[in-house]
């Protein structure tokens, strides 16, 4: 409930920033600290998978980059070889796949090698690790958060975390604009963002989300295999929402 409270007041606190064309202050920011943001996400996404490429078997893997490779050095007996075999086929796909003329483009060499690498490992059983072995089953009923209990003393409380995470989420979403305006040779509203992530943070909220923000790294993957406009992204949401809400409970 505190989260899903703190949330919302975020959520409130970006539209506000950008109805007030707070977005602008974005024009400020060094381009140096973009490059850095950048290069900080792509080594942070790097770490993080480490653990899944290589198959270990670690329960929780902590934030802080040198404490993670640490821990996956005193867990290397536990490397799995067929995890490390499905990610060598699946970076192989996707390069083969954009080397095949016309088709290459017309579909995600990405979404072909999770198709692909998904039907092998359950047509010959391998020993791998999937979502729904790690996460279990989900539920997919959509439930509005009950209020009840809400007091000026708890939002009171809550100011500080609701801050952090509106300022957050702002800076990450229009660093992640500005790099994808280097990507497309375009130029995105900075107050429009903010009000965009303020109503989608109220929205997620509301049904039980957690807080939102544009990231770099959904973006790219949009643009790269073939973003032309805006309404990719809602596409790409809806094409989400499908994909959970109808095969996942065809495959349970």
């Amino acid at each position: 409930m505190r989260l899903t409270i703190a949330t919302i007041m975020a959520g409130i606190m970006l539209a506000i920033i950008g109805f007030l064309k707070g977005g602008e202050i974005i024009k400020f920011i060094p381009y140096p600290v973009v490059a850095g943001f950048t290069s900080g996400i792509a080594v942070t996404i790097f770490s993080s998978q480490i653990k899944d490429i290589l198959g270990l078997d670690v329960e929780k893997i902590t934030a802080q980059f040198m404490e993670q490779i640490l821990c996956y050095i005193q867990n290397i007996q536990t490397l799995n070889l067929y995890a490390i075999l499905i990610t060598i086929a699946s970076i192989f796909i996707i390069i083969l796949w954009t080397k095949i003329p016309k088709i290459g483009k017309l579909i995600p060499s990405m979404l072909v090698s999770v198709i692909v690498i998904t039907l092998l490992v359950q047509f010959f059983t391998l020993p791998a690790e999937t979502i729904g072995s790690r996460f279990g089953s989900l539920d997919l009923k959509i439930t509005f958060v009950n209020f009840n209990g809400v007091s000026f003393e708890l939002i009171k409380s809550l100011l500080p975390v609701s801050i952090t995470i509106a300022v957050l989420a702002g800076i990450e979403s229009l660093l992640s604009a500005v790099v994808a305006d280097g990507m497309t040779n375009d130029r995105h509203n900075s107050n429009t963002e903010l009000v965009g992530q303020g109503f989608a943070n109220i929205a997620s909220a509301a049904i039980g989300g957690i807080p939102v923000t544009g990231a770099i790294a959904r973006t790219t993957t949009n643009i790269k295999n073939g973003a032309k406009s805006l309404v990719s992204a809602i596409i790409s949401s809806i094409a989400l929402f499908s994909m959970v809400m109808i095969l996942l409970n065809f495959l349970q």
